[in-house]
């Protein structure tokens, strides 16, 4: 049987007269456009053709500065200590725009207190890779987070002070023990002491607290100024459960990790919740029974 013959590609000539040798995907490859120059290569023509415009990179809409904000705020913290401290003002009677101001108030608080949290902690959650700490991964400036604490400042001295000067110095002395401690106690075992001390000038605020109230008011019965502490234990607790790791790796021996180690952290959760619904069922058998004010 004959073996079949491999024939050869037939070139063809372009008009210039010069071979066009074809690719293995039947391209002609160095052919040129009709008004190309005889004597150009193809090199001289790309050079010819400007470079496309640099892609531009498209941010987020979660990467927006008001957005990143919001969340080194530690918004569901920020939100929830509010949404409580208003229920308890109308659970005291108090009249409608006081639980707006007392809405507004905790809650410009709070934000205050997440962003400085975040910016004293953003070399040490860089370094723990927490994705969820803007300020930490670049994508906030922390010259921006600055500036919104600063604004926040500002804001929430007039709006404490319009609960009252008891009511809003009591307030603005919280603030205070929250700042003092992110820098202070935190990393040994009275890491509650400032927590239990901050939520304990709670009920003192809302006892002395009234729109315009300048004439005082009255101070707060001693058993939910110890629950609010109690609470305020609690809270520290559930909040430190999801950085145990790292804080175990830094060093820590505050109160949370001790108790996680020694129980783990699923059963210290389970313990966490079954504690903050017992201090708060308190609180509000205490408000029921006896009311707020002494």
């Amino acid at each position: 049987m004959a073996r079949p013959r491999l024939r050869r590609r037939d070139r063809q000539a372009d008009p210039t007269g010069s071979a066009a040798r074809s690719t293995p995907e039947g391209g002609a490859e160095d052919a040129r456009d009709a008004d190309t120059p005889p004597g150009t290569t193809l090199t001289e023509v790309a050079d010819d053709v400007p470079p496309p415009p640099p892609a531009v990179p498209r941010r987020r809409v979660l990467d927006a500065t008001p957005l990143l904000l919001l969340r080194a705020a530690h918004p569901r913290q920020a939100v929830a200590t509010a949404v409580l401290m208003a229920v308890a003002a109308a659970l005291a009677d108090r009249p409608t725009r006081d639980l707006g101001l007392v809405l507004g108030t905790v809650l410009v608080g709070q934000a205050l207190l997440g962003w400085h949290n975040d910016l004293v902690d953003r070399r040490r959650d860089a370094r723990h890779g927490r994705t969820d700490k803007p300020v930490a991964d670049g994508r906030l400036d922390p010259s921006t987070a600055w500036f919104a604490l600063s604004c926040a400042v500002l804001l929430v001295i007039p709006l404490a002070l319009s609960n009252g000067i008891t009511a809003g110095l009591l307030y603005l002395v919280s603030l205070a023990i929250g700042v003092l401690g992110n820098y202070t106690l935190r990393t040994g075992f009275l890491s509650w002491v400032p927590w239990a001390a901050a939520f304990a000038l709670y009920p003192a605020f809302l006892s002395f607290g009234g729109w315009g109230n300048h004439d005082g008011g009255a101070a707060p019965q001693p058993a939910m100024t110890v629950l609010a502490a109690l609470l305020g234990i609690g809270v520290h607790l559930l909040t430190s459960l999801w950085g145990l790791v790292a804080d175990h790796e830094d060093g820590w021996t505050y109160l949370p990790l001790r108790l996680g180690m020694k129980v783990g952290a699923a059963r210290l959760l389970a313990l966490t919740a079954t504690y903050l619904a017992l201090v708060t069922a308190g609180m509000i058998i205490t408000g029921t029974l006896v009311g707020l004010h002494a």
